[in-house]
């Protein structure tokens, strides 16, 4: 059953998606929001599938909800504003639906959902990842994942002395599915996995090299990411882990 929310400060456009989506049996609607006070609250209790989202929002607008949400679940736009579609496919919407919806592109962003969802990666009974590409799958226990990077509309996966996968699902998704600690977020574009992390090199304020174990070249980020790995870094240290575990330069 694929679960949603409508976000939308008018209620017959609310109404309309309602209505849109009733012959679909495998879809229930969580809920409704206008606001998005209202919105962040229903995604946190009832934690979606995904969004049907409208973009003006009297006076804010769904993109305002997105920053307001760590990992948000799959988004779709509705809107009556053609402009915003480059903006929505930045932050990785699944589709962009011009008001007044036409029942067969509502289906359409449907099925996109669903494929994302059946392509998502899965743990097995002894806790592997399934990491599925269109030529093979590979089980990979999560620590022997180094770190995940973005790339348009996939996410690059580093694994330990093994060639890179590039798999068909953004970097939100598996930022669900990975255990948090050890990897963490560094920003829109970067996970990593703090456990596999030996070194630190900066070499400007914008060049930093982050050093693991099992792959042989250094991952660079930049002075954001690197700021918010020293404060986790720094937070997570305690009496037993010293702060000189990890060489910095």
């Amino acid at each position: 059953m694929l679960r949603v929310l409508i976000v939308d400060d008018e209620p017959l456009a609310r109404r309309a998606i309602r209505r849109l989506l009733a012959p679909h049996a495998g879809v229930q609607i969580a809920g409704e929001a206008e606001g998005i006070a209202d919105a962040l609250d229903l995604i946190a209790r009832t934690r979606p599938d995904a969004v049907f989202l409208d973009i003006e929002l009297g006076g804010a607008d769904g993109f305002d909800l997105l920053a307001g949400l760590e990992t948000p679940p799959k988004i779709v736009f509705v809107t009556a504003y053609a402009e915003y579609a480059v903006e929505a496919f930045k932050v990785e919407a699944v589709d962009y639906l011009l008001k007044p919806v036409a029942p067969e592109r509502l289906a359409e962003a449907l099925a996109r959902i669903e494929r994302l969802q059946a392509a998502a990666p899965a743990r097995d009974a002894a806790g592997l990842i399934e990491l599925r590409t269109p030529n093979r799958t590979v089980l990979a226990a999560p620590g022997d994942i180094v770190a995940l990077r973005a790339d348009g509309d996939f996410t690059r996966i580093l694994l330990a002395d093994q060639p890179a996968l590039m798999i068909w699902r953004t970097l939100g998704h598996f930022e669900t599915v990975l255990p948090c600690p050890p990897f963490l977020r560094l920003g829109r574009s970067l996970m990593i996995n703090r456990a596999r992390l030996r070194r630190i090199d900066s070499r400007t304020r914008d060049d930093v090299r982050l050093t693991f174990s099992g792959l042989t070249e250094p991952v660079p980020v930049g002075r954001t990411a690197a700021l918010r790995l020293r404060e986790a870094l720094g937070q997570m240290r305690t009496p037993s882990a010293p702060s000189d575990e990890i060489e910095r330069t």
